[in-house]
């Protein structure tokens, strides 16, 4: 299987894996005009669109591709079903696609009914777990959002985190701003200037990595965040976890 990422929008990333009979699916497809493009150069016959929330910038392109491909299966959680979602899934299914064996995960936060998609060893989180930060709390809690991280980061290390934002950045930059002197976070930040700098993706990254950058992963850590528990008396992870969102949201 082969994996590929389509630029979209202001920041979005659509991505899709085809397999050697140029067969393949499209994940999280926020609009339809790049994504036909690509088919049309490398031949592809998509058989599949995974969906893991309602929000526009993730679905606006799924009516126009199901007109170019009828019959195509729109899988997804319940709140997208007035979105073009066709197979209603949730967490714990499994769907057999292109062969392959994919997990459903209920990760809801970003939205309350948001799911991950997971195949060995892609991981599609949508707008749950970015690189080096994690998704606005728009509909769900903070609790919710710190166990789906958790459950997330429980899949091997290997895993290819395939997000679909251009977020890295900021996500960063954040990290930096309260921990300035951490090595891992400093060195990681160069690199992705670096790639930025050329216009290049900062995804997928690894959970291996993300497990040492990525600070939301981190909250069960008490020696990493000893400095802000004791500021903030903040004890537990959970509500560590809410107050962190809380700052990169005013950041």
């Amino acid at each position: 299987m082969n994996l590929t990422s389509i630029p979209a929008l202001q920041d979005n990333y659509i991505w899709i894996l085809s397999d050697e009979n140029r067969q393949c699916l499209i994940v999280d497809p926020g609009e339809a005009a790049p994504v036909l493009k690509k088919i049309t150069e490398q031949q592809w016959r998509p058989q599949a669109i995974l969906l893991t929330h309602h929000h526009h910038d993730h679905v606006g392109g799924v009516k126009e591709l199901v007109n170019a491909f009828p019959g195509i299966v729109v899988y997804g959680p319940q709140e997208t079903r007035e979105k073009g979602a066709n197979r209603i899934v949730s967490g714990g299914d499994r769907v057999t696609i292109l062969g392959r064996d994919f997990q459903v995960f209920s990760t809801p936060g970003h939205t309350s009914g948001h799911i991950s998609w997971f195949t060995p060893a892609w991981l599609f989180c949508g707008d749950t777990l970015f690189s080096g930060g994690c998704g606005r709390l728009f509909e769900g809690t903070a609790t919710q959002m710190y166990h789906s991280l958790q459950l997330l980061n429980q899949l091997p290390a290997e895993t290819l985190i395939c997000c679909a934002h251009e977020y890295t950045s900021g996500n960063m930059a954040f990290a930096l701003s309260l921990f300035p002197e951490n090595s891992d976070l400093n060195a990681y930040y160069l690199k992705i200037k670096a790639l930025r700098a050329k216009n290049m993706p900062t995804v997928p990254s690894t959970l291996a990595t993300e497990r040492k950058i990525n600070i939301f992963l981190k909250t069960n850590d008490a020696d990493f965040f000893s400095k802000i528990t004791i500021e903030t008396k903040l004890q537990q992870p959970d509500a560590l976890f809410g107050w962190l969102r809380a700052n990169k949201d005013r950041f």
